[in-house]
């Protein structure tokens, strides 16, 4: 065993430096930490913890900050989910996932001949869904915070009207954009040069419409947003952009608290984000599939460990993508989905020594039934054991790339994650069904992944990622390198991953330290393997039997963690 460590640190520490991270002992806090995509985020977080605010209060705070430093996925325009577990042992979830509006129909997306026509669903104002992201910050702040909205949000306000430093990703995504966000006068002027020339890393970036609409917000609380000048020029944008969003649809909306997902696994109870979210729920059959037919002998991204979890997955996705979508609308089975005897039939045609083609994988049947890393998650933990989760999202980089003029937001093109026409793959190849069509004032299927997991009544590991359908495979093996392989928070967010969705059916693998071994014991049990650089973008939380806290942003990408 020991020596079995010793390889896996060693393979882990040269991956590390191949992505410019190092694998050690990651710094250890004892009065919170946060763990976010973006340095000025992070420290938005951890100003607040220092003002004595607690973890509910920070999240708010780094969603806004969010919001101005990181505009392709941080979001006012957008929504998400968040994830809670309070220092009473209460756990509960918010929805602020986006909505149909009142107008949408279910063909609104397929041309005169019936064909789905993605540019409609992913470009422009008819892409977005009404933003549910403003709700359910103050929802939240006013539940369970303890300081003032107009506190927490004030590091926000601060970056977008004094502006902030763009690294050399921000500069670079934001010029990868630029042909696109010109299609907009809004985008244009808040995104774009007015000289023409690309942004650099280092340059000063102001965004002063969105440093008043934040203003508002801190002033008024949704009033800000959902009514008054900012839901003005959201529907003055509308009528532009060819979008449908009403003032109706704005002064609707409403987050909502929902029960989480909740399984038990290797001592670990994990608490997760129910649907809309589909996170949840696969991760629980994953869980609960591969649980009886792990031993001591299933080594770290071994052939047979990638095998019987990508199968698990394959099995998963495809009951994902025909079962779930808004319980609002939609009756979800959601106990026969995760009862043990369903995940045992659902296994009956695994082989451990051959891939089931997912032609031949569809969705279960009962007996009786009544996110290029568009995304972004973060994390905080307090002193006082609250601990968030929160994935947030305008679904495609930059969204609809429709600026709300003189707001100088994005809106979202999360009309895409709708199933536009059953059958047919969205942005990121799922195949959707009946359970997740278009109607008005549904909320639509997402694969965001929030995850809080306790043991001995203690949180211990808090996390989610970015990355479309991915974030469910990049946080699921993030908790088991911690629970199965015993990893730190570091070295289980810098270890190499895989995915699988059903359908297209492959298997996709980050190469490196993958040996060339497995890959052909892969390719034997029938894999089609296809290499990509990078599977998602993981941000965690762990915290030792002694408390310590140690936070980990995914080196694949610009990330931070800050605590005290």
């Amino acid at each position: 065993m020991i020596l079995k460590r010793l390889l896996l640190l060693t393979v882990l520490s040269l991956f590390a430096l191949t992505v410019s991270a190092q694998i050690s002992a990651p710094p250890t806090f004892q009065n919170g930490v946060v763990s976010s995509a973006d340095r000025y985020a992070s420290e938005a977080g951890l100003s607040i913890l220092q003002q004595g605010g607690n973890a509910v209060d920070a999240a708010v705070a780094v969603q806004f900050a969010l919001a101005v430093t990181l505009p392709r996925a941080g979001n006012i325009g957008g929504g998400g989910f968040m994830v809670l577990h309070l220092e009473d042992g209460t756990v509960t979830t918010l929805d602020f996932r986006e909505k149909a509006p009142h107008n949408a129909r279910r063909d609104m997306f397929l041309d005169e001949d019936g064909e789905f026509n993605p540019d409609k669903s992913q470009i422009g104002g008819l892409a977005s869904g009404v933003p549910g992201t403003v709700d359910g910050m103050i929802s939240a702040l006013e539940r369970y915070g303890t300081l003032p909205l107009e506190v927490v949000m004030e590091p926000a306000i601060q970056l977008a009207i004094e502006g902030y430093r763009l690294t050399e990703s921000q500069a670079r995504s934001l010029n990868n954009a630029a042909e696109n966000l010109s299609r907009f006068e809004g985008s244009k002027a808040t995104f774009l040069r007015s000289n023409g020339e690309a942004w650099q890393a280092g340059d000063l970036f102001i965004q002063g419409d969105l440093g008043q609409t934040l203003r508002r917000i801190a002033q008024m609380g949704r009033r800000g947003f959902y009514s008054g000048i900012t839901a003005n020029l959201i529907i003055q944008e509308m009528q532009r952009s060819g979008g449908i969003i009403t003032m109706r649809d704005l002064r609707d909306y409403r987050s909502v608290w929902r029960e989480p997902v909740t399984t038990n696994f290797n001592d670990y109870t994990l608490h997760m984000m129910g649907p809309p979210s589909s996170g949840g729920l696969v991760m629980k059959q994953v869980l609960g599939m591969i649980e009886d037919r792990l031993d001591e002998e299933t080594g770290f991204n071994s052939a047979e460990y990638v095998h019987l979890v990508s199968e698990a997955l394959r099995r998963a996705f495809a009951d994902r993508n025909h079962w779930l979508g808004d319980p609002d609308f939609t009756d979800i089975p959601n106990e026969e989905l995760t009862d043990r005897g369903y995940l045992e039939q659902r296994m009956e045609s695994f082989n451990p020594d051959r891939v089931t083609p997912s032609d031949e994988v569809s969705h279960g049947e009962f007996e009786s039934v009544s996110e290029a890393y568009e995304t972004t998650h973060f994390n905080v933990v307090d002193s006082r054991g609250n601990a968030v989760a929160v994935n947030t999202t305008i679904n495609g980089s930059f969204g609809s790339f429709v600026t709300v003029t003189g707001a100088g937001f994005l809106l979202n093109n999360e009309m895409d994650d709708f199933s536009a026409k059953p059958g047919e793959p969205n942005m990121f190849g799922l195949i959707g069904a009946e359970a997740n069509s278009i109607e008005p004032g549904k909320r639509m299927l997402s694969s965001m992944s929030p995850t809080i997991a306790v043991k001995d009544g203690k949180v211990r590991f808090v996390a989610g990622g970015a990355g479309g359908p991915r974030i469910i495979t990049a946080t699921l093996q993030n908790f088991l390198n911690v629970s199965l392989f015993g990893m730190n928070a570091v070295e289980s967010i810098t270890a190499p991953r895989f995915h699988h969705q059903w359908l297209p059916d492959r298997l996709l693998i980050e190469p490196l330290w993958f040996s060339k071994d497995t890959i052909d014991l892969l390719r034997k049990k029938g894999h089609d393997i296809q290499f990509v650089n990078s599977l998602a973008l993981i941000h965690s939380i762990t915290i030792d039997e002694e408390g310590r806290m140690s936070g980990a942003a995914d080196p694949r990408a610009d990330g931070s963690v800050q605590g005290f």
